[in-house]
């Protein structure tokens, strides 16, 4: 498996909950004089042009402040995309090399409601310490390790005293909110945001194998999971881990934006392995899969739906999607319903 050069090698199962793509924003910041904070969550390392200023100063692709000439630090509060359990921060100073805080630390919150407008209202509500003020590297991904197994839905990066951080990563697992579906409702068990997650693929050389779950359809071509020209024997495949076991009864495969390098042939294979380690769902004998959807054609740029080709399998925690022998796919949808 190739691993995305926009991430670093993370374990198996963690999306970042906080990228723009899934909903992520930057609510308040008490500075963003050279450049702003909606920058911190978008995709990429960000970019440096040596020759592009501003009427504030160099044009700078992250979020950074003022020098700070008063005793305190700056902050940023950024709404999680998606709720759930951090495990890793990546608090990125890419391009950030005489101007990056030295220092940063991160606080969380877990609520529903909206927070205040007012800087100093901010202030006062129920922050939790996740990550202790840690030494940053400049023009670096700076790991973190975030021990916490709560549940969060905000966070507030604090850097000291001032300075510019390219982009915040937040990759942790989703935890969703199942009170609102109905018994019986189909949902979308592969989609981000109701847990599913890619755990390991055979090749993923032009576009992460991510994108294959992202909400909406793709906005091109790059935005799908497309495979190197396979020269040899062989398939391409993608394994994913539903957000909650259930019985499969639609799945949508789109190959939108894919023309002249589509899959010829899909299908589509379940199993039931609730505690199965991702070396077991890759192995070819420590996982039994059973066939969901047959060997079937596939289009160019086309939505292609099954229903009654599907072969039941109750209680399925994960699925494999087979590309023959290689190509694009944008997007897949797992409709079922929840087991028992």
């Amino acid at each position: 498996m190739t691993a995305s050069p926009d991430s670093p090698t993370l374990p198996a199962g963690l999306v970042d909950l906080a990228a723009a793509r899934v909903g992520g924003i930057a609510l308040l910041a008490n500075d963003e004089f050279f450049a702003e904070k909606e920058n911190l969550l978008k995709p990429g390392r960000g970019i440096f042009v040596p020759d592009k200023y501003t009427d504030r100063g160099k044009w700078m692709d992250g979020w950074e402040t003022r020098r700070r000439r008063t005793p305190g630090h700056d902050w940023c509060v950024v709404h999680l995309g998606l709720r759930g359990v951090i495990r890793t921060v990546d608090i990125d100073t890419n391009h950030f090399l005489g101007n990056h805080p030295p220092f940063a630390s991160l606080d969380a919150l877990s609520t529903a409601d909206d927070l205040p407008s007012d800087i100093a209202q901010i202030e006062t509500l129920p922050w939790r310490t996740i990550l202790e003020q840690s030494p940053l590297n400049p023009g670096s991904q700076n790991l973190f390790t975030i021990g916490s197994g709560e549940t969060w839905t905000h966070l507030r990066l604090n850097i000291f005293p001032d300075g510019g951080v390219a982009r915040l990563r937040v990759y942790g697992v989703v935890v969703p909110d199942w009170s609102k579906v109905k018994p019986g409702e189909l949902v979308d068990l592969a989609a981000i945001h109701n847990g599913g997650v890619p755990l390991a693929c055979s090749d993923m050389f032009f576009s992460s194998m991510m994108n294959l779950i992202m909400p909406g359809r793709a906005e091109n071509m790059g935005d799908g999971w497309e495979t190197k020209r396979r020269r040899g024997p062989g398939h391409d495949w993608i394994i994913l881990k539903l957000g909650r076991p259930g019985l499969i009864r639609k799945i949508e495969v789109d190959t939108n934006h894919f023309k002249g390098n589509y899959p010829d042939i899909c299908s589509i294979e379940g199993c039931t392995a609730p505690d199965a380690t991702t070396d077991e769902l890759t192995s070819t004998v420590d996982t039994q899969w059973s066939e969901i959807l047959p060997k079937t054609k596939l289009q160019a740029d086309t939505r292609h739906y099954f229903e009654r080709e599907l072969s039941p399998l109750p209680n399925c925690t994960h699925i494999r999607l087979n590309i023959y022998p290689d190509g694009g796919v944008s997007r897949l949808r797992v409709w079922g319903t929840f087991a028992a």
